[in-house]
């Protein structure tokens, strides 16, 4: 434990710190100080005692400051042009929400008119294959009579099929 009478530019020197931190660390500390024959002040310091690890300098962590600052623009405008491209898709997906509704109500409405078409494919057939099987069975005027009625059903269901297919 050898104590040492310092300068504060010494003791900033040895603590590797400015002058005015030694200085600040002299009085925090109270360690006692004398002014020499050239009248600085001398500061008696154990050097073992202290265990000073200096800070970051204010120039250091306005650089910092500055290079923050200039990230966060950066993020930001990033945000806006990532904002700016979720309307972007937001859009594009609500006018495919929109198709996506016009096309199942089209589907429908097809599936609806291929089931009546069906349907009247097997009517007509049903009457086709009675006039056929009809007009085997006998050559009596009350078959034939049927066969024209049928017939005649026949014309009549298939200018109904055709309208409701122009429609």
């Amino acid at each position: 434990m050898s104590v040492e009478a310092l300068t504060y530019a010494a003791l900033g020197t040895r603590l590797k710190i400015s002058v005015e931190a030694a200085r600040s660390l002299a009085r925090r500390r109270r360690l006692p100080r004398s002014l020499s024959d050239d009248g600085e002040v001398v500061v008696s310091v154990d050097l073992a005692e202290i265990r000073h690890t200096p800070r970051r300098t204010g120039g250091r962590q306005a650089g910092n400051i500055a290079l923050l600052a200039v990230k966060i623009e950066a993020l930001q405008a990033e945000i806006s042009w990532l904002e700016a491209r979720a309307a972007d898709h937001r859009a594009d997906f609500e006018r495919e929400c929109e198709r996506a509704d016009r096309l199942a109500v089209e589907l429908m409405r097809a599936t609806a008119e291929t089931m009546a078409a069906k349907e009247m494919t097997a009517r007509v057939e049903g009457e086709v294959a009675a006039l056929r099987s009809g007009g085997r069975t006998g050559g009596s005027i009350d078959s034939h009579g049927k066969a024209a009625s049928r017939l005649g059903h026949l014309a009549a269901t298939i200018v109904e099929a055709d309208r409701k297919a122009c429609r």
